[in-house]
Protein backbone atom coordinates (compact mmCIF):
# COMPACT_ATOMS: atom_id res chain seq x y z
CA UNK A 1 0.00 0.00 0.00
CA UNK A 2 1.59 3.39 -1.10
CA UNK A 3 -0.18 5.89 0.93
CA UNK A 4 1.20 9.21 -0.76
CA UNK A 5 -0.44 7.63 -3.94
CA UNK A 6 -3.58 7.32 -2.30
CA UNK A 7 -3.42 10.62 -0.54
CA UNK A 8 -4.53 12.06 -3.73
CA UNK A 9 -7.51 9.68 -4.19
CA UNK A 10 -9.28 10.46 -0.35
CA UNK A 11 -8.21 14.35 -0.80
CA UNK A 12 -10.23 14.25 -3.82
CA UNK A 13 -13.01 12.34 -2.03
CA UNK A 14 -13.06 14.92 0.85
CA UNK A 15 -13.48 17.73 -1.28
CA UNK A 16 -16.33 16.48 -3.16
CA UNK A 17 -17.88 15.31 -0.41
CA UNK A 18 -17.24 18.75 1.35
CA UNK A 19 -18.83 20.17 -2.04
CA UNK A 20 -21.97 17.87 -1.59
CA UNK A 21 -22.50 19.63 2.05
CA UNK A 22 -21.89 23.11 0.44
CA UNK A 23 -24.63 22.63 -1.80
CA UNK A 24 -27.43 20.98 0.73
CA UNK A 25 -26.29 23.86 3.21
CA UNK A 26 -27.76 26.68 0.92
CA UNK A 27 -31.16 24.61 1.16
CA UNK A 28 -31.23 22.94 4.66
CA UNK A 29 -34.71 22.28 6.21
CA UNK A 30 -34.35 22.03 9.95
CA UNK A 31 -37.32 19.80 10.14
CA UNK A 32 -34.77 17.18 8.88
CA UNK A 33 -33.11 16.84 11.70
CA UNK A 34 -32.81 14.05 13.95
CA UNK A 35 -31.59 13.66 17.91
CA UNK A 36 -29.57 10.92 18.50
CA UNK A 37 -29.09 11.56 22.18
CA UNK A 38 -28.72 15.25 23.83
CA UNK A 39 -26.78 17.64 21.90
CA UNK A 40 -26.30 15.00 19.45
CA UNK A 41 -27.77 15.83 16.66
CA UNK A 42 -27.80 14.42 13.03
CA UNK A 43 -29.37 14.67 9.60
CA UNK A 44 -29.23 13.26 6.09
CA UNK A 45 -26.72 15.60 5.13
CA UNK A 46 -24.76 13.45 7.54
CA UNK A 47 -25.93 9.94 6.83
CA UNK A 48 -25.91 10.50 2.82
CA UNK A 49 -22.30 12.07 3.13
CA UNK A 50 -21.08 8.97 4.94
CA UNK A 51 -22.84 6.82 2.44
CA UNK A 52 -20.78 8.44 -0.48
CA UNK A 53 -17.57 8.40 1.53
CA UNK A 54 -17.51 4.86 2.50
CA UNK A 55 -18.94 3.42 -0.79
CA UNK A 56 -15.86 5.37 -2.31
CA UNK A 57 -13.38 4.19 0.20
CA UNK A 58 -14.39 0.44 -0.16
CA UNK A 59 -12.81 0.96 -3.89
CA UNK A 60 -10.05 2.78 -3.01
CA UNK A 61 -8.73 0.12 -0.25
CA UNK A 62 -10.78 -3.08 -0.69
CA UNK A 63 -9.53 -4.90 2.58
CA UNK A 64 -10.06 -2.20 5.28
CA UNK A 65 -12.85 -1.85 7.27
CA UNK A 66 -14.55 1.34 9.05
CA UNK A 67 -15.26 2.94 11.84
CA UNK A 68 -17.65 5.91 11.04
CA UNK A 69 -20.14 8.09 13.69
CA UNK A 70 -22.94 7.02 11.42
CA UNK A 71 -22.68 3.61 11.58
CA UNK A 72 -21.59 2.52 7.77
CA UNK A 73 -19.48 -0.93 7.16
CA UNK A 74 -17.68 -2.68 9.66
CA UNK A 75 -14.69 -2.18 11.85
CA UNK A 76 -11.22 -4.63 10.97
CA UNK A 77 -10.69 -5.70 14.35
CA UNK A 78 -6.71 -4.51 15.40
CA UNK A 79 -6.08 -4.08 11.75
CA UNK A 80 -6.52 -1.44 8.59
CA UNK A 81 -9.55 1.11 9.59
CA UNK A 82 -10.85 4.07 7.98
CA UNK A 83 -12.40 6.47 10.57
CA UNK A 84 -14.57 8.94 8.94
CA UNK A 85 -16.74 11.89 10.01
CA UNK A 86 -18.88 12.90 7.54
CA UNK A 87 -19.66 15.92 9.25
CA UNK A 88 -17.81 17.29 11.79
CA UNK A 89 -19.58 20.03 13.93
CA UNK A 90 -23.22 18.61 12.56
CA UNK A 91 -24.61 21.48 15.14
CA UNK A 92 -23.11 24.60 13.70
CA UNK A 93 -23.24 22.52 9.58
CA UNK A 94 -27.71 22.96 11.05
CA UNK A 95 -27.97 26.60 12.74
CA UNK A 96 -25.75 27.85 9.49
CA UNK A 97 -22.48 28.38 11.05
CA UNK A 98 -19.15 27.85 9.67
CA UNK A 99 -16.57 25.58 10.82
CA UNK A 100 -17.84 21.96 10.17
CA UNK A 101 -15.79 19.67 8.57
CA UNK A 102 -15.10 16.12 6.20
CA UNK A 103 -12.89 14.36 7.88
CA UNK A 104 -11.23 11.04 6.61
CA UNK A 105 -8.58 9.18 8.72
CA UNK A 106 -6.89 5.50 7.80
CA UNK A 107 -5.70 3.67 10.86
CA UNK A 108 -3.82 0.40 11.31
CA UNK A 109 -4.08 -0.55 14.69
CA UNK A 110 -3.69 2.57 16.96
CA UNK A 111 -1.12 4.14 14.59
CA UNK A 112 -2.85 6.73 12.03
CA UNK A 113 -1.33 6.62 8.59
CA UNK A 114 -3.33 9.05 6.86
CA UNK A 115 -5.38 12.09 7.49
CA UNK A 116 -7.65 14.39 5.24
CA UNK A 117 -9.29 17.12 7.40
CA UNK A 118 -11.98 19.25 4.69
CA UNK A 119 -13.08 22.43 5.77
CA UNK A 120 -16.20 23.06 3.98
CA UNK A 121 -16.77 26.51 4.16
CA UNK A 122 -13.31 28.13 3.51
CA UNK A 123 -12.50 25.14 1.30
CA UNK A 124 -9.35 24.40 2.80
CA UNK A 125 -8.50 21.12 2.79
CA UNK A 126 -5.34 19.99 5.59
CA UNK A 127 -3.82 16.63 4.91
CA UNK A 128 -1.23 14.30 6.48
CA UNK A 129 0.69 11.23 5.15
CA UNK A 130 2.96 9.26 8.20
CA UNK A 131 6.31 10.40 7.54
CA UNK A 132 5.78 12.47 5.21
CA UNK A 133 4.82 15.97 6.30
CA UNK A 134 1.65 18.07 6.34
CA UNK A 135 0.25 20.55 4.21
CA UNK A 136 -3.18 22.86 3.65
CA UNK A 137 -4.03 23.46 -0.11
CA UNK A 138 -0.59 21.65 -1.04
CA UNK A 139 1.38 24.17 1.18
CA UNK A 140 3.58 22.88 4.06
CA UNK A 141 2.12 22.96 7.22
CA UNK A 142 4.22 23.39 10.35
CA UNK A 143 2.61 24.45 14.19
CA UNK A 144 3.08 27.48 16.27
CA UNK A 145 6.83 28.73 17.72
CA UNK A 146 4.75 30.49 20.34
CA UNK A 147 6.73 29.31 23.64
CA UNK A 148 4.73 30.13 26.52
CA UNK A 149 1.10 29.18 28.02
CA UNK A 150 0.48 32.62 28.70
CA UNK A 151 1.41 33.90 24.97
CA UNK A 152 -1.12 30.79 23.18
CA UNK A 153 -4.44 30.94 21.70
CA UNK A 154 -6.17 27.12 23.18
CA UNK A 155 -8.64 25.76 21.43
CA UNK A 156 -11.41 22.96 23.44
CA UNK A 157 -14.70 21.66 23.06
CA UNK A 158 -17.67 20.75 26.15
CA UNK A 159 -18.30 17.04 27.12
CA UNK A 160 -21.73 17.28 27.31
CA UNK A 161 -22.23 13.45 27.75
CA UNK A 162 -18.86 13.43 30.47
CA UNK A 163 -19.65 12.38 33.89
CA UNK A 164 -17.27 15.43 35.17
CA UNK A 165 -18.40 18.12 33.56
CA UNK A 166 -17.76 20.14 36.66
CA UNK A 167 -14.34 19.13 36.72
CA UNK A 168 -13.47 20.18 33.36
CA UNK A 169 -15.30 23.65 33.98
CA UNK A 170 -12.63 24.40 36.86
CA UNK A 171 -9.96 23.29 34.28
CA UNK A 172 -11.05 25.50 31.72
CA UNK A 173 -11.41 28.73 34.22
CA UNK A 174 -7.54 28.06 35.00
CA UNK A 175 -6.48 27.41 31.33
CA UNK A 176 -8.57 31.23 30.83
CA UNK A 177 -6.39 32.32 33.66
CA UNK A 178 -3.43 31.22 32.31
CA UNK A 179 -3.30 31.81 28.13
CA UNK A 180 -3.76 34.30 26.29
CA UNK A 181 -7.34 33.48 24.54
CA UNK A 182 -9.75 30.53 24.15
CA UNK A 183 -11.78 29.72 21.23
CA UNK A 184 -14.68 26.91 21.12
CA UNK A 185 -15.08 26.40 17.66
CA UNK A 186 -17.83 23.45 17.20
CA UNK A 187 -15.29 20.75 15.21
CA UNK A 188 -12.59 18.89 17.09
CA UNK A 189 -11.63 17.92 13.78
CA UNK A 190 -10.65 21.55 12.38
CA UNK A 191 -9.17 22.19 15.64
CA UNK A 192 -6.73 19.93 15.28
CA UNK A 193 -6.30 21.54 11.57
CA UNK A 194 -5.31 24.26 13.11
CA UNK A 195 -3.17 23.20 15.86
CA UNK A 196 -1.18 22.00 13.04
CA UNK A 197 -1.28 25.13 10.91
CA UNK A 198 0.24 27.33 13.86
CA UNK A 199 -3.48 29.15 14.32
CA UNK A 200 -3.66 27.71 17.73
CA UNK A 201 -1.18 26.51 19.99
CA UNK A 202 -3.37 23.88 21.37
CA UNK A 203 -6.43 22.33 21.82
CA UNK A 204 -7.82 19.58 24.30
CA UNK A 205 -11.32 17.84 25.24
CA UNK A 206 -12.80 15.12 26.61
CA UNK A 207 -15.78 12.74 25.69
CA UNK A 208 -14.23 12.51 21.98
CA UNK A 209 -14.63 9.90 19.98
CA UNK A 210 -12.41 8.35 17.06
CA UNK A 211 -14.03 9.86 14.26
CA UNK A 212 -13.47 12.89 15.42
CA UNK A 213 -9.58 13.00 16.00
CA UNK A 214 -8.36 10.12 13.74
CA UNK A 215 -7.24 12.27 10.93
CA UNK A 216 -6.47 15.36 13.06
CA UNK A 217 -3.95 13.80 15.39
CA UNK A 218 -1.77 12.64 12.80
CA UNK A 219 -1.98 16.18 11.33
CA UNK A 220 -0.94 17.60 14.38
CA UNK A 221 2.44 15.13 14.15
CA UNK A 222 3.23 15.35 10.93
CA UNK A 223 3.60 19.17 11.15
CA UNK A 224 6.09 18.98 14.23
CA UNK A 225 3.46 18.73 17.21
CA UNK A 226 3.10 16.58 20.44
CA UNK A 227 -0.24 15.02 20.64
CA UNK A 228 -1.13 12.98 23.77
CA UNK A 229 -3.77 11.87 26.31
CA UNK A 230 -4.62 13.53 29.55
CA UNK A 231 -2.01 11.38 31.41
CA UNK A 232 0.81 12.34 29.00
CA UNK A 233 0.58 8.85 27.37
CA UNK A 234 -0.50 7.62 24.29
CA UNK A 235 -4.39 6.31 24.23
CA UNK A 236 -5.59 9.61 22.23
CA UNK A 237 -7.45 8.12 19.51
CA UNK A 238 -9.39 5.53 21.41
CA UNK A 239 -9.37 6.91 24.96
CA UNK A 240 -11.77 9.81 24.41
CA UNK A 241 -9.45 12.41 25.83
CA UNK A 242 -6.29 14.43 24.35
CA UNK A 243 -4.08 17.37 24.59
CA UNK A 244 -2.50 18.85 21.18
CA UNK A 245 -0.08 21.51 21.33
CA UNK A 246 2.92 22.78 19.72
CA UNK A 247 5.11 21.04 21.60
CA UNK A 248 6.48 24.00 23.15
CA UNK A 249 3.85 24.59 25.68
CA UNK A 250 2.98 20.70 26.22
CA UNK A 251 4.13 20.21 29.56
CA UNK A 252 2.65 23.51 31.07
CA UNK A 253 -0.88 22.33 29.55
CA UNK A 254 -0.51 18.47 31.04
CA UNK A 255 0.42 20.29 34.77
CA UNK A 256 -2.97 22.07 34.73
CA UNK A 257 -4.69 19.10 33.22
CA UNK A 258 -3.17 17.17 36.36
CA UNK A 259 -4.30 19.46 38.79
CA UNK A 260 -8.04 18.62 37.90
CA UNK A 261 -7.58 15.04 36.46
CA UNK A 262 -4.74 13.93 38.52
CA UNK A 263 -0.76 12.75 38.02
CA UNK A 264 -0.12 9.97 35.77
CA UNK A 265 0.47 6.44 38.18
Amino acid sequence: MELAALAPAVIDLATQVGGFIRQEAAQFDRRHIEEKGKNNLVSYVDKQAEQQIVARLRQLLPAAGFIAEEGTGQPQPGGLNWVVDPLDGTTNFIHGMPYYSVSIGLMDGNTALLGVVYEVNAQECFHAVRGQGAWLNGKPLRISVVPTLAQSLVATGFPYQNDQFERYIDLLKDLLRESHGFRRIGSAAVDLAYVAAGRFEAFYERGLNPWDVAAGVLLVQEAGGLVTDFSGQANFVFGQELVASNGLIHQEMLAIVHRHFGSPS
